[in-house]
């Protein structure tokens, strides 16, 4: 017996390749012009978001070829496939977007069933957007095969009138030409120019939000974060990706054993010193939970309270992705957190080193800004922070970076659904002071649980995204700035007290104490809660109405299943 078919016994396509009564399997490889050694190496699943949906997802085909080249350079045969995205950008703003949460288990669902019906050893996901990077990520917790976390890369910022832009402009824009502060050519203009190459949406979003986590958590190579889509140093990081893969296959060394609650830790904290997207508080319980471990969105909330926001990056900031990789990378912002004691530094990675190890030789560089010092922070505490009170039992999240004001008073003044908040927004209905309360928008009762931008980039557009507040139990884009709570807990479709509210009701926010709470008696809510009666939204079958009945409350990442810690059997030791 070679090395090769030593390794392979203990991998789960030899179910699928070894032995006389596998000859059928065999033919069908043959097939599709496998050697027979091709055929008895270890199997890489190479997973990609690709599809036309938008400039997120565009050149991650082209990645996963020189994925696949690494792979076959390091002994180990590449089986490429593809899943679905959801891209927020396109579903924003109408129905649409209550597919997009829901697609994130999709994609987990999906590249689970393609690896376990083919029996693939490994795993390099590659993914560009907001919902299919951590839904990459989770499937390669569930699977827990060796794997290798590829982002697809950020879009180059456009140009207008001489100014870098981003598509948080453009969403801006539309509130600015609903009051006459932009003209019908030059949102034509903006439109045009916003977005120039391939590549997901270019500030500190989601997407890049979890890119920059792929790294702290240890699951992506060191810098492969931040190169921007068209840059051709992506396609060396992927053909490094495969190569390596084959050493994670030998070594045995599984997502679990990188994914712990340190590394979860870690994950956090870099969200909070990028200022980066609130739906990290939601994504980053939903990894945890396939991998056994319970890290809620007030775990999430306990490190966002202690990290220091130290990148000056959009949309609370100046830099984009680009911008901070030619600074120095995700290893830059990492290692001023490590050398201050905001990381973990003995966390395993998939180079089968520590994060200290992989950032021993990371020199600081002083001729950049885009990083704060740790400890000359723009903000001592993290850009993003939970909230708690009788408002929100079940937690709320709100990114503070970029803020004038951490403290928000005013009535309630209730829509149910997006639509009808937008349309009091678009039609400047609404007061200065109120706190626009859009609910019936969560996981459940959504279902989907929307993100609000094209609201929330209205009012910013107005020139009232300080001037109001708006709450709500659904979500918000990475994109979102402005006095903006999400996430609240318990949703309303099962009775939470955002579900009670009536105009009027006053409501304060103190993002500096970390409360959230209506004026309202303990006696008086549980009065309104006698009163009320559940909503039933208008799915009454398909993939929506199978999400809104499994889908479990913000605060542990609405996630559909038990998750790791009700699992019999792994996968990767089949």
């Amino acid at each position: 017996m070679d090395a090769k078919t030593n390794l392979k016994a203990r991998l789960p396509s030899r179910h699928a390749t070894e032995g006389p009564e596998r000859a059928p399997h065999r033919a069908f490889y043959y097939a599709m012009g496998l050697t027979s050694e091709q055929i008895h190496q270890p199997f890489v699943g190479v997973a990609t978001c690709w599809n036309e949906a938008a400039p997120c997802n565009i050149a991650l085909m082209r990645q996963a070829q020189a994925a696949k080249k690494g792979v076959a350079a390091g002994g180990a045969t590449p089986r490429e496939f593809c899943t679905i995205t959801v891209t927020d950008g396109i579903a924003m703003g109408h129905a649409g977007m209550k597919a997009s949460l829901p697609s994130r288990e999709v994609i987990a669902d999906s590249v689970e069933l393609t690896v376990r019906g083919h029996a693939y050893d490994a795993l390099i996901g590659i993914a560009g957007c907001d919902k299919s990077q951590p839904g990459m990520m989770m499937a390669m917790c569930r699977l827990n095969v060796p794997a290798i976390y590829i982002y697809g890369g950020s879009i180059l910022p456009g140009t207008f009138k001489g100014q870098p832009v981003t598509i948080q402009d453009v969403y801006e824009a539309v509130g600015k030409h609903s009051v006459g502060k932009m003209s019908d050519a030059d949102l034509d203009i903006l439109e045009q120019n916003a977005c120039p190459s391939a590549g997901a949406c270019g500030a500190q979003f989601t997407a890049n939000t979890m890119a920059t986590v792929s790294e702290a958590i240890g699951l992506a190579l060191p810098y492969s974060a931040g190169a921007p889509a068209p840059y051709e140093i992506r396609d060396k990081f992927c053909m490094l990706a495969g190569e390596m893969i084959i050493d994670l296959i030998r070594a045995n060394l599984r997502p679990r054993d990188i994914v712990t609650r340190k590394a979860l830790e870690n994950a956090a904290a870099v969200v909070a010193a990028t200022g980066g997207s609130t739906n990290a508080a939601l994504h980053l319980p939903a990894i945890a939970h396939e991998c056994g471990i319970e890290f809620t969105l007030f775990d999430v909330a306990e490190i966002f309270k202690k990290t220091p926001y130290v990148a000056d990056l959009k949309p609370g900031g100046r830099y984009v992705a680009k911008d901070m990789f030619e600074a120095g990378g995700v290893p830059l912002l990492m290692k001023t957190l490590l050398d201050h004691g905001f990381l973990h530094g003995d966390c395993m990675t998939v180079t089968g080193r520590t994060i200290a190890e992989n950032l021993k030789n990371v020199k600081w560089n002083p001729d950049q800004d885009v990083i704060r010092p740790a400890d000359k922070p723009l903000l001592a505490t993290g850009g993003v922070v939970g909230l708690k009170g009788n408002l929100a039992p079940d937690g709320a999240i709100v990114k503070v970076a970029g803020m004038a004001t951490l403290k928000f008073s005013g009535p309630a003044r209730c829509f149910d659904g997006e639509e009808a908040c937008f349309e009091a927004v678009k039609n400047k209905t609404y007061k200065h002071g109120e706190v626009l309360v859009i609910r019936y928008e969560g996981p459940r009762g959504g279902p989907g649980m929307r993100e609000m931008l094209s609201t929330t980039a209205a009012l910013y557009g107005q020139g009232v995204g300080e001037k109001v507040a708006l709450i709500t139990d659904g979500r918000f884009s990475g994109a979102t700035r402005g006095f903006c709570i999400g996430h609240v807990g318990p949703e309303a479709a099962v009775g939470g007290p955002i579900g009670l509210l009536r105009d009027g009701d006053i409501i304060d926010i103190d993002a500096e104490k970390g409360t959230i709470n209506v004026r309202l008696s303990a006696e008086e809510l549980v009065k309104r809660k006698a009163q009320w009666k559940p909503r039933e939204n208008e799915y009454g079958s398909g993939y929506l109405w199978k999400y809104a009945q499994q889908v479990g409350p913000a605060v542990n990442g609405a996630v559909t299943h038990p998750g790791g810690a009700g699992e019999k059997a792994c996968y990767a030791d089949t």
